[in-house]
């Protein structure tokens, strides 16, 4: 497997390894546990190279960010602040009565405290659209309030940007719900899940360094090569059964 995912594919391209739920839980486990990178860590690299990302290809006044319950949603809530500072007016779109992540609900309450409430239902005229429903963790079906906001999505005519994937893809298998989000752009966390290959509901696909030391990674199996990062993010390449990218000059 290593040697292969060193292959490299065009010039200066080479091949980035696709990742399954269980391998990510692995790689997320050895990076806090081995290596102490700290999930808040994370979160915050995750949401702020996000907001960059979202401010450099739509440059919005104003977003709605769908913030879920979980890990994912709490990097969404990082995006809301970051974007807020910038002077993006944002409308956070989340269930305040539902129970949260720990990591998500410390979030969530440090943007009540710079003046952004939570609301129940998304309002027209967002430049953008976030979602940060549910990431790689889906089990089954959607349903309730989050189908809902993953049809509502479909309905509005803002760009679309999708955190790590869209909500409703299944990241092993690349299954999709019938309520699946399409995005424009999906800005996948630390290495691509294989569900993202091939799927024309994640429009395009960038690499989101969050901080993982490729040490960790090496850790848990995965021979991932030295990328050529901009403001945090990677651009990918669809190849067959995959994708690529730009490799340093000196790993090309």
């Amino acid at each position: 497997m290593s040697a292969a995912l060193s292959t490299e594919v065009s010039e200066g391209l080479v091949v980035v390894p696709s990742v399954s739920i269980t391998e990510m839980r692995r790689i997320d486990e050895i990076a806090v546990r081995r290596f102490h990178v700290r999930l808040i860590q994370m979160m915050e690299n995750a949401g702020r190279a996000l907001a960059d990302l979202v401010g450099e290809r739509v440059g919005p006044r104003r977003a709605t960010v769908l913030a879920g319950t979980g890990l994912n949603g709490g990097g969404g809530l990082v995006a809301a602040r970051h974007l807020a500072n910038r002077g993006v007016e944002v409308t956070v779109v989340s269930d305040v009565a539902a129970t949260r992540a720990p990591l998500t609900e410390h979030h969530l309450r440090t943007l009540r405290a710079s003046g952004i409430a939570a609301c129940a239902a998304p309002r027209p005229g967002a430049d953008v659209v976030i979602d940060a429903l549910v990431g790689y963790s889906l089990s089954g079906p959607l349903h309730g309030r989050v189908a809902e906001l993953a049809r509502w999505t479909r309905r509005q005519g803002a760009p679309v940007v999708s955190l790590d994937l869209p909500t409703g893809l299944d990241a092993t298998t690349g299954s999709a719900d019938a309520a699946v989000v399409v995005a424009d752009l999906t800005a996948t966390l630390a290495l691509p899940k294989r569900g993202l290959i091939g799927r024309p509901e994640t429009g395009e696909v960038r690499l989101v360094d969050i901080g993982i030391p490729r040490a960790a990674l090496a850790a848990a199996g995965i021979a991932a090569p030295a990328l050529v990062s901009r403001s945090g993010t990677i651009t990918l390449v669809p190849v067959a059964g995959g994708f690529a990218a730009e490799a340093r000059s000196d790993e090309a």
